[in-house]
């Protein structure tokens, strides 16, 4: 009892690990890949790996199941000393891959390594049957069915053998059976990107279900190829990169490929690229390290050792060096951005001026500039004039006298009247425009008939056929809608404008208090925690807005909501300065009339 329980102790102190239950770990390493997808893309690497250059994935039904067939026209199976593909090889050395030996010989061209590449096969369907042609020209074919020990080697008749193997899983699980063609081709595309360019395979998807075949095209990244990128290298080998410049989304994600072939959709997921600017959602693209050592398993991941510790550091610079290439894009967006929100306010509070009265807006020096020969003249009739005629008069004045093509008016698509809003005193008259105009906002001015009516209210029209009528109020205050109808050929629009019929107005100063400026532009100041959110700079003709303000950081979540603060704010500064000394209501209405007109044009 003691001999027996010292050799048990000597036996204790180490020794060689075994597997303790063959088929249980069999098992296990046939479920790991819990990537349908990813076995598919493997069965087709295994084709690329025989040197095949035409392979063909079907999906399709046969005999009332599901199959997924991969056939290529490469070296096939390894035979054995008798011409025979040697399926007993491949059945019996699982985890012992000829592909190893090879690429300790110098065949740098495989992919795979670990002799586990068929076992996927359990999580796309129930048999696989692996067909290949013999020396003697017969053909072989090898089945495995899923959760089953054994393997069976058989003939199959076959009119002429065909060069390269055929394998087909059938039934797909009932999971899969919805794993259309066009997902198939996607998905091929980019995990095997780098492997179908380098190889000059050509991969098509044939879809029998849907009657379409796809064609496997090596993905494409948007964006600008960034050039001149610092060289990285590590002590295992050099590192490929190819990335681009797009802009931020985000889907978008640089790639970590091993030797052509995809390990993660997103570099990102590894902790240590889980920052800038890996993660900022500007790159798209690869990086390709051969060296790198992947789970046998899934193939899904990298093992974080010393040759993954190398990758991290030799990638250091080149991300300090994507780092300023990003906040220069950064800066270039801001100030394009800020091109295009002035743009947009600009054009919206231009709008707005169509539809609103000239005398009560005569800050805004947006209107015809007279000639210096009639300047007297033209102030006499200022006030008078429709601020959407003054306008066109101006444009015309300025313009070249050659149009561009593009400056050419289309066909009619809207009409407005100016002013949309305006107030009149009793018994007096006001003069309305019609503004035609085409999608591109450019005046219509050929071919176009207009006819004016009162829809509600009182008083009368004069020249009611013509571009400019002569509204004459009534002697009763009340409220009118004038309706203008322009027609060009098949083509019909419609606007209205209102009229408020008063018998008294307030005196207004025949001069503003305040100079006369063009519509201003902007600039940020951050001003964090001050309560000011905006003010007008007189000198510079310039609004300064307070980035720092927390309505403003919570309106910069999106575009329209940004927009329409910024023209709130233009709309606030300008009523301060164009209505000075009025009362603080007067000036809330004004503001309210000012940002109605100006947010129905902002876009």
């Amino acid at each position: 009892m003691q001999t027996r329980t010292s050799k048990r102790d000597r036996g204790n102190g180490g020794g060689r690990l075994r597997i303790g239950d063959d088929w249980n770990a069999i098992a296990i390493i046939a479920l790991s890949q819990s990537n349908p997808l990813k076995a598919v893309a493997e069965f087709v690497e295994n084709c690329i790996d025989a040197q095949a250059r035409d392979i063909v994935v079907t999906r399709g039904k046969e005999h009332g199941e599901h199959y997924l067939a991969i056939s290529d026209d490469g070296e096939g199976v390894p035979r054995n000393p008798d011409g025979i593909p040697d399926f007993r090889y491949v059945a019996t050395h699982i985890c012992d891959s000829v592909k190893r030996r090879l690429k300790a010989e110098g065949a740098s061209s495989l992919q795979g390594e670990f002799g586990i590449g068929l076992l996927s096969f359990w999580t796309v369907g129930e048999e696989l049957t692996l067909s290949c042609a013999g020396a003697d020209g017969k053909t072989y074919q090898m089945r495995m069915r899923r959760n089953d020990p054994g393997y069976q080697v058989s003939t199959r008749h076959a009119l002429f053998a065909k060069r390269g193997t055929e394998l087909k899983i059938k039934p797909l699980l009932a999971g899969l059976r919805q794993m259309s063609g066009e997902k198939i081709q996607w998905y091929l595309a980019a995990e095997l990107r780098d492997r179908i360019r380098q190889s000059g395979a050509k991969i098509r998807v044939i879809d029998r279900h849907a009657r379409k075949e796809y064609q496997v095209e090596p993905r494409v990244f948007a964006g600008r190829l960034l050039h001149a990128l610092p060289p990285v290298s590590a002590p295992y080998g050099d590192v490929y990169l190819e990335l681009y410049l797009a802009e931020p989304q985000p889907t978008h994600s640089v790639a970590l490929y091993r030797s052509g072939t995809r390990v993660l959709a997103n570099l990102a997921e590894l902790d240590a690229f889980a920052v800038a600017p890996w993660n900022t959602g500007y790159l798209q693209g690869i990086v390709d390290a051969a060296f790198l050592n992947l789970t046998p398993g899934t193939r899904l991941g990298v093992i974080h050792d010393e040759r993954y510790d190398a990758l991290c550091a030799a990638l250091v610079p080149v991300a300090a060096h994507l780092a300023g290439i990003i906040e220069e894009q950064r800066h270039a967006e801001e100030e394009r951005a800020s091109r295009d929100v002035l743009q947009a306010i600009r054009r919206a509070l231009q709008e707005a001026l169509l539809a609103l009265p000239a005398e009560e807006y005569d800050w805004f020096d947006v209107r015809a500039r007279v000639s210096s020969a009639a300047p007297t003249a033209s102030r006499a009739t200022d006030a008078d004039t429709p601020t959407g005629e003054a306008l066109e008069t101006d444009r015309s004045e300025t313009e070249p006298a050659q149009k561009r093509f593009f400056e050419f008016a289309g066909p009619l698509f809207t009409v407005r009247v100016s002013p949309a809003a305006c107030t009149v005193s009793v018994s007096l008259s006001r003069r309305l425009s019609a503004l035609a105009r085409d999608r591109a906002r450019h005046r219509v001015e050929e071919s176009v008939t207009f006819r004016w009516e009162i829809i509600e209210g009182g008083g009368r029209l004069e020249n009611a056929e013509g571009e400019i009528v002569t509204f004459h109020a009534p002697a009763e205050p009340g409220l009118v809608r004038v309706r203008v109808t322009a027609t060009q050929g098949e083509v019909v629009c419609g606007g209205e404008g209102m009229l408020t019929i008063t018998d008294s107005l307030l005196p207004e100063a025949k001069e503003s208090l305040v100079s006369r400026h063009g519509l201003p532009d902007y600039t940020f100041e951050r001003a964090p925690g001050a309560l000011w959110r905006s003010r007008y700079d007189l000198e510079r003709n310039v609004i300064v807005v307070n980035n720092g303000h927390r309505d403003f950081v919570y309106a910069s979540r999106s575009r329209a909501l940004k927009l329409r603060y910024l023209a709130r704010l233009f709309a606030k500064e300008l009523v301060l300065r164009n209505f000075p000394g009025q009362p603080a209501e007067s000036l809330l209405e004004r503001m309210i009339e000012l940002s109605l007109y100006t947010e129905e044009n902002l876009r």
